[in-house]
């Protein structure tokens, strides 16, 4: 309920700073050359710009920036932003069609030989959004503010616009410069941060799939929905910022779900590029994992920690967005298993064929099962995912019963 409020007043601030610009800055009859250059239009290309590089970081900051560098005159270049140099936007593009590239063998390549990349392509997403956040969003937000206080005459999307002295306007004897000084900068790093994780997610998403097809599915649609907000956009800058704003409610929708997903994303990119599995040891209580499904209270995705006390019951203890207070969700200890996985392991609950998995284990677990086993007083470890498979395949094929054989004499 509390995250609706702030949302709704979120939305009625913009609202509000959109009407009141509008208002004051429409003449009663504008020709349409004129009206493609009033603030208003700027307002909801700079929305859309901003919603559109919260999907993908990368390919929307260079995109912009190779669009800027085009349509600006040769003489006046030198004085163009960093990202509309082609010494950032031509490596940047380099880096976006080899990640196209690797997305389209993947699909035909066999599970699990693309993921060490796909673990690269999600550390690059997060370089790439912290990035934005901090310095485009921002730079976009001061064009933008320069243009309606007319100081500049450069908007974000890189057109000229006639100063318009919005400033020196009042609108029923009240100046709200000052309201919307206030409101855009942090409201527009609020829509990049919330468009930004859900977009993310997708990123996780494909970590967790087997399947390249899968990958390539999660892939076109988030440069569909871009693909449709960049052409709806250049068509029409309203048309665009009621589907940014679509977009912006749906991502708000998905928040939870997406922040869970991006925490886990971190952490399994942490252990991975830094071999964090190779100086780890379980400890020998309270281990940090993560549920891989509705756990009692618990949501999927949770980052915790499995806590057995003094009577052997085994709890999950979690934080709601990491920092609200403590919550528990009680586990039962029958039937349990710890699986070894070839990427990161799992704890299962098992009863006769049917096999659920609970938990998810950080990539620094692997090859330490049977301790956290131990740790947990769980009893029994086996293989799970694509190392079960792996097993599988050996004793369809002789191997796995001569080992047996050999082990017996």
């Amino acid at each position: 309920m509390k995250r609706t409020a702030l949302f709704v007043a979120l939305l009625a601030a913009f609202a509000l700073a959109s009407s009141v610009l509008w208002a004051a800055t429409q003449p009663e009859k504008t020709t349409k050359a004129a009206s493609a250059s009033t603030p208003g239009v700027a307002l909801a290309a700079t929305f859309s710009q901003i919603t559109g590089v919260a999907i993908s970081p990368l390919l929307g900051v260079s995109a912009v920036g190779a669009y800027t560098w085009i349509r600006t005159p040769s003489d006046q270049r030198a004085s163009l932003p960093w990202y509309a140099h082609p010494s950032f936007w031509l490596v940047a593009l380099l880096v976006v069609g080899a990640v196209a590239a690797k997305d389209s063998f993947g699909a035909v390549l066999p599970p699990g030989w693309k993921k060490p990349l796909d673990v690269a392509e999600t550390l690059e997403n997060k370089l790439s959004g912290a990035v934005a956040v901090g310095a485009f969003v921002p730079f976009s937000v001061d064009s933008l503010m320069k243009m309606l206080g007319g100081a500049g005459h450069a908007s974000a999307v890189g057109s000229p616009l006639l100063a318009s002295g919005l400033a020196t306007i009042p609108v029923g004897a009240v100046d709200f410069s000052w309201a919307l000084t206030v409101l855009t900068m942090p409201l527009a790093a609020a829509v990049f941060i919330v468009v930004w994780i859900t977009s993310h997610a997708i990123n996780v998403l494909i970590l967790l799939s087997p399947w390249g097809a899968i990958d390539a599915a999660l892939k076109g649609i988030r440069i569909g929905v871009l693909s449709l907000l960049t052409v709806t956009a250049t068509i029409d800058p309203k048309v665009g910022a009621i589907l940014s704003l679509l977009i912006v409610i749906v991502a708000w929708c998905c928040a939870g779900w997406a922040f869970r997903l991006t925490i886990f994303g971190t952490i399994f990119c942490w252990d991975f590029f830094t071999l964090r599995r190779a100086r780890f040891r379980p400890a020998a209580n309270d281990n940090w994992i993560f549920t891989a499904r509705k756990v009692d209270r618990a949501p999927i995705r949770s980052y915790g920690r499995l806590h057995r006390g003094e009577e052997g019951r085994l709890t999950f203890e979690y934080r709601p967005w990491l920092v609200f207070p403590r919550r528990t969700a009680e586990v039962s200890p029958a039937g349990l298993a710890v699986g070894r996985g070839v990427f990161y392991s799992t704890v299962v609950s098992r009863s006769g064929d049917d096999e659920t998995t609970l938990f998810l284990l950080p990539p620094r677990y692997r090859g330490h099962e049977t301790e956290l086993a131990d740790a947990c007083a769980i009893r029994e470890v086996i293989d799970v995912g694509l190392r079960r498979a792996w097993a599988w395949l050996k004793e369809a094929l002789g191997f796995g019963p001569r080992k047996a054989a050999a082990a017996a004499t």
